[in-house]
């Protein structure tokens, strides 16, 4: 009887000593392992942070943004209009926006649209309200003082007879006249360039529009 009982301490024994074997196994693994995964995230930081810094670089002449909502850079097509390829951010914001271009064609933006149903307004606008405009699928008639006075008036003429349309100044702006809508820009030589109407046709209310059909009225006027 004793002989049996001391076998089977024992045998107990020798169980508690292989789970504590077992047990310490695993934890050297999940030790190695905790290790070599914080290794790996550590060096993607650092890989990461090398590349943003570098992407950055790299965007910071010309046309492109990189600054995690508006990320991209136009690309001009064959007749003219320059597209935006990337991001753009779409959130209503309070502070001000840097624009990667100008007028902007999208990123985010004031909560408060400007009116855009055929308005002309004659003195430089908030870009933060007037891309609220843009995602509404208005175009957006900007020009500088170096545009003819007599192309100026026909353009306004031609934005006071167009629902989802606006035209202001912008003096910061590089070409004389700019026509922009959401995610898309191009430059024409006056009043009587037949871009105007090509570009009026296909952008006012056009397919690039993220909200089609929201208000151009009830916002904010000069």
């Amino acid at each position: 009887m004793g002989s049996a009982k001391k076998s089977s301490n024992t045998a107990r024994q020798a169980r508690i000593a292989e789970m504590r074997r077992a047990e310490e196994a695993r934890n050297r693994r999940n030790r190695i392992l905790t290790v070599t995964l914080s290794t790996v995230v550590v060096a993607g930081l650092v890989v990461g942070g090398v590349f943003l810094v570098r992407s950055q670089s790299d965007d910071s002449s010309g046309d492109t943004a990189s600054d995690g909502k508006t990320s991209g850079k136009f690309e001009t097509g064959a007749d003219g209009v320059r597209t935006w390829k990337g991001d753009l951010g779409r959130n209503h914001v309070t502070e001000k926006v840097a624009y990667p271009v100008e007028p902007p064609v999208g990123g985010d933006h004031n909560q408060v649209w400007m009116n855009c149903n055929g308005d002309v307004y004659t003195k430089p606008l908030n870009n933060e309200n007037a891309v609220h405009s843009l995602e509404h699928g208005a175009v957006w008639v900007t020009y500088t003082d170096k545009a003819p006075e007599a192309d100026v008036e026909k353009l306004a003429a031609k934005v006071k007879k167009t629902p989802y349309s606006l035209m202001s100044p912008d003096d910061k702006q590089k070409d004389p006249i700019v026509l922009s809508a959401w995610g898309h820009q191009r430059t024409v030589t006056g009043a009587d360039d037949p871009n105007v109407d090509k570009f009026f046709e296909k952008f006012v209310q056009g397919q690039q529009t993220p909200e089609p059909g929201a208000a151009c009225t009830n916002g904010l006027s000069q």
